[in-house]
């Protein structure tokens, strides 16, 4: 079974999106996603200062089974990356809420006003209940 942290806001892409700050969400995939994917062995991430928009591809990543884009669950701008997955990209397995997170983008505006369109915990529960 796929853990699933209360909080945190997703997408029906398998991001998970949580508040830094008022502007600034920090992003990742779910547990669901990187045990669908299987062992990650490559990520590719926008850099700081790119702009991502809601819904588009922001990246991929890249597992002994497949290659997949990563989907931006808000609109901003790039200003951090967890430059360690380009060393150690198996992190995303280990603690895709943790150590696994990707990317941190400030937002124009409120971040959890911004979030209030992703699924809740409960709601992504149910949608992965159905894709399992």
């Amino acid at each position: 079974m796929s853990v699933i942290k209360p909080g945190l806001r997703y997408t029906e892409e398998h991001e998970w999106a949580e508040p830094a700050d008022s502007r600034i969400v920090r992003i990742g995939i779910t547990d669901f996603a990187q045990s669908q994917l299987g062992d990650i062995v490559f990520v590719e991430f926008p850099e700081v200062g790119d702009a991502v928009q809601t819904d588009q591809p922001m990246g991929t990543i890249e597992s002994v089974k497949t290659v997949s884009d990563l989907f931006s669950p808000v609109n901003g701008t790039v200003i951090k990356v967890n430059e360690a997955l380009l060393n150690s990209p198996e992190a995303v397995n280990e603690d895709p809420y943790g150590a696994g997170w990707m990317i941190e983008v400030e937002l124009e505006g409120d971040a959890a006003e911004a979030l209030t369109r992703l699924l809740t915990a409960e709601q992504y529960e149910s949608f992965t209940a159905s894709e399992g």
